[in-house]
């Protein structure tokens, strides 16, 4: 049977608190970082500046629905 128990850790980018299964950072292919952040590398990567990051991290947050 699985374990559903929720893990709370903290962002080592943002020190955000976060309980949603982590990303995996693209600087070192190592460290486990908030599902924000793991956004924003990955829109960094194909050349999304930093407004328009963080309007598509605030759409995600609106859209989301737990």
């Amino acid at each position: 049977m699985k374990d559903n128990v929720r893990q709370i850790r903290v962002c080592p980018l943002c020190g955000r608190s976060y309980g949603e299964a982590p990303a995996l950072s693209r600087t070192d292919n190592e460290t486990l970082i908030c599902p924000d952040c793991g956004t924003r590398q990955a829109l960094e990567s194909i050349g999304i500046d930093a407004e328009e990051r963080e309007k598509i991290i605030s759409i995600i947050h609106q859209s989301y629905r737990p």
